[in-house]
């Protein structure tokens, strides 16, 4: 499980995108998003930084 802080994810809007983004690239990706702490858990066979570059690529950076 992968756990990222996403600052710009605020709305359900925000984790429908970072969700389809991350599906297409994992079909069987899940993606939890907790949006008053703006955490992310995504269960994936994607290397992190496949994924980190993924939430950027969408404008939806992790935190450092």
């Amino acid at each position: 499980m992968l756990e990222f802080e996403i600052h710009a994810m605020t709305c359900g809007h925000c984790v429908a995108t970072i969700t389809r983004t991350l599906t297409a690239l994992d079909p069987h990706a899940k993606v939890l998003a907790d949006l008053p702490t703006h955490r992310l858990r995504v269960e994936t066979t994607l290397p992190r930084a496949r994924v980190e570059q993924a939430l950027c690529e969408a404008d939806y950076p992790p935190a450092p």
